[in-house]
Formats: structure tokens, sequence, C-alpha cells
């Protein structure tokens, strides 16, 4: 039977990371991996997880199971910070997820079992799982136009690409700090998207995971919160793994708006009966490390300054990269990184470009000229503008970069 298997692709994060690994040279420089990395190189353990996880050890009694919707506590508090008010919470139903990618997959399921064969709509480019997700789920993935050739999205075409979503689709939107490419409409734009769902009957899909880490905690929230005001149904699925820095936690949420009590119980058993397929229960450490710390407003205050402080060094990390890069005459290029946020920057490279940058300087981001710009040490900014630069001068005949198919994450 296994003789019959074709050989898969392999994971291109991953196959770029093992080279990373054998690559002998000292100064070589890792930002193809999403995670955020302190100025000494290490993704922290953040203070308020630590404290509550000391509370976690001393009080535990027990590793029974939680239950198909995991965590109740945890996912109480995920209504609450997500949506903000009683009055959007008492529309909603929550279900905890091995991680954001789960509540991806939850939620693509859902939207199976309610129409088989409906159209998803995600941008391009886009996070490099959103089409394996959606297809494994057996749904049809359509794309719409993001950015434009100054690396910012381009309202019009966006706009003109999802006017052809109808009723019964359902359209992606990344939350904030749009990944890969760093660069996220004006709330103007997202009130027109909510009125072009409002009047074409398309449902907005919310992924959520850099919330915090663009413009703050309640700024990042915003576009969802009003998405889910104006609209009768809304899917959003939420990642603790940035924004808690519990990546190995794999700890999510989906979160679903309906117009009725009724339609949210029969979600709630579908999104129960999805997860029991798929892993059964989510494990309850991460859940239970965002219960404790949003359950305690002392706590909260702690983790809130923490991740103001993460969001502060990586907006420092951007700002410094576009300095440099403009006094090494490369004004254009700089320009467009300095509209970006979050922890990722799209460079204006072509894959060529990026695998000479990675061969020529160490520097390795994504073929399709995404780096995580929350992973340089800050002492290594100098360095990769220099290796941009580089790259910038190595080949100047192909044409702007921007507005490329779909990229890695």
């Amino acid at each position: 039977m296994l003789e019959l298997l074709p050989a898969p692709p392999v994971d291109p994060l991953w196959d770029l990371t093992a080279e990373y690994a054998a690559d002998p040279r000292p100064d070589r420089l890792n930002l193809v991996l999403g995670v955020y990395r302190d100025h000494t190189g290490v993704t922290p353990v953040m203070a308020a997880v630590k404290e509550a996880e000391i509370r976690l050890a001393q009080r535990s009694g027990s590793k029974e199971y939680l239950g198909l919707s995991g965590n109740t506590a945890f996912n109480d508090a995920m209504l609450a910070t997500v949506l903000g008010t009683e009055a959007l919470t008492s529309r909603a139903t929550a279900v905890q997820t091995v991680a954001g990618t789960g509540a991806l997959r939850l939620l693509a399921d859902l939207v199976r079992q309610t129409r088989p064969g409906t159209t998803v709509w995600i941008s391009d480019p886009a996070y490099v799982n959103h089409r394996p997700i959606l297809e494994g789920a057996g749904l049809t993935v359509r794309t719409y136009r993001w950015l434009g050739p100054a690396g910012r999205p381009d309202d019009e075409d966006l706009l003109d690409d999802l006017r052809e979503a109808g009723p019964g689709d359902v359209v992606l939107l990344q939350g904030c700090c749009h990944n890969p490419t760093g660069a996220d409409p004006s709330f103007g734009t997202w009130e027109r998207l909510a009125g072009l769902a409002e009047a074409n009957g398309w449902v907005p899909f919310v992924d959520l995971a850099y919330h915090g880490l663009g413009d703050g905690l309640e700024a990042d929230l915003s576009p969802t919160r009003m998405l889910a005001e104006r609209l009768p149904e809304v899917l959003i699925a939420v990642s603790c793994s940035k924004n808690f820095g519990l990546y190995s936690d794999r700890t999510g949420c989906a979160v679903v708006l309906g117009s009725s009590a009724r339609a949210l119980r029969h979600v709630e058993t579908a999104l129960q009966n999805a997860a029991r397929t798929l892993y059964s229960m989510p494990p309850d450490h991460g859940a239970a490390v965002v219960a404790t710390v949003l359950g305690d407003e002392r706590l909260k205050a702690v983790w809130l300054a923490e991740l103001d402080a993460m969001r502060h060094r990586v907006t420092a990390n951007r700002t410094d990269l576009v300095a440099h890069l403009a006094a090494l005459g490369h004004e254009e290029p700089a320009r467009a990184l300095a509209r970006q946020k979050g922890m990722f920057s799209m460079l204006p490279l072509t894959p060529e470009q990026m695998r000479r940058m990675r061969h020529r300087s160490g520097i390795y981001g994504t073929t399709s000229g995404r780096i995580n710009i929350a992973g340089v040490p800050a002492h290594r900014i100098p360095f990769l503008a220099r290796g941009i630069a580089d790259a910038l001068r190595t080949d100047r005949s192909v044409g702007h970069p921007y507005g490329r198919g779909p990229a890695d994450r």
C-alpha cells in the first residue's frame, strides 16, 4: 500500500527552516517562521503566562476531559475580548480549538455542512494554509486582489472583485496585520466591505491571529466588531499563539455570530461534532492559562503591558529598517515597508532576489518576499538592510513584485 503513495509536496517554510539549520554561516538570519523574538533572538514566555502557569500548577487536581467545547471559561473570555459588548456576545457561541488553524478548519467544516461546495474567497496573496484548509474541507476557493503596485491594499480592485461574491458565498478576511503582506485596509474600506456584504448577502469569515501587534488590541479588533455589529452572521477564527506567546500550546477558538438562539445551538453542536472526528477534545493547558490571565484584572493588565511592549518593538524594527533602506538609496521600497504593520513585512523582491539574498547574505525569508520583522534582533537591522539592498542591486530587469499570486506564510 505505502509504495503507491506519490511523493507529497514539501512544506516550503519548514524546508527553508531545515536549510537554515544546515547553513554553517554564524551570521545567518532566520526570518521564515512567524514567531515573535526579543532583542536576544529568543521567543520569550510572557510574565503573565508564567504567573498563570504557577497558579494552575498549585491548584491542579485533575487531568479529566474538558468536553467537546473545551474550556468554557476560556471560550467566555475569548468572546468578551474579541467582541467587547454583551450585545454582541449574546449573539455568539464559541468552541475551543487546536490553535487558530484548528478554528479555521472547524469553521470550514461548518460551512461545508451548511452548504456543500460553498465558494470561499481569499486574498491574493494569502496565508499559505488558507487554500489547503478550505479545499481540504471540500470548499471551492476563489481569490480577490489585495495589493496594488505601491504595496498597499488596492481598495477599488478589492471591492470590484468582491462584488462578484453573492448570497451563500463566504469571504475570508484577515482582521488585522495581514499575512504575508503586513498591509491592512483603512477602517473606511472595512466599512465599505460591510456594506457590500449587506447588499450582496455574503458572510465574512475573519481570521484573527495577530490582534494586539498592529495598532493595539482595541484598534486591531475594531473592524471585526464593526462587522459583527452590522451583519447577521460572522465567522471568526481566533489564535492565541502570537499575542499570548502560546505557540506550542496550540490554543485557539472558533466563534460564530448568528441571528437566533436556535441557529447558535445547532452551530455549537455542529462544531463539537466536527471536533470529535478530528481530535475529539482540545488540550487544556493553554486555554487554562488564557482564562486565568483574562479572569484576573491585575494579571490582565500585566499581559496588556507586555503585548504593547512587543508591538512597540516590532514597530521600532520596521521603522529602523525603513530608515536604513532609505539611507542606502532605496526610498521607494522603504516607503512601501513603512505602510505595513504587524509581525510580517513583504519585501519588494522577486523570488529570484529572495533566493540570492539567502545565498549571498544568509538572510532567510520566503520566496514570496515575506520576512518576520518581529524576529530580527535590533542590532541586526543594518545587516538586514544591506542584504536587501544587495538583492535589489542584483536584478533590476524584473517587474514590480507586488501583486503576485498566493504567497508563503
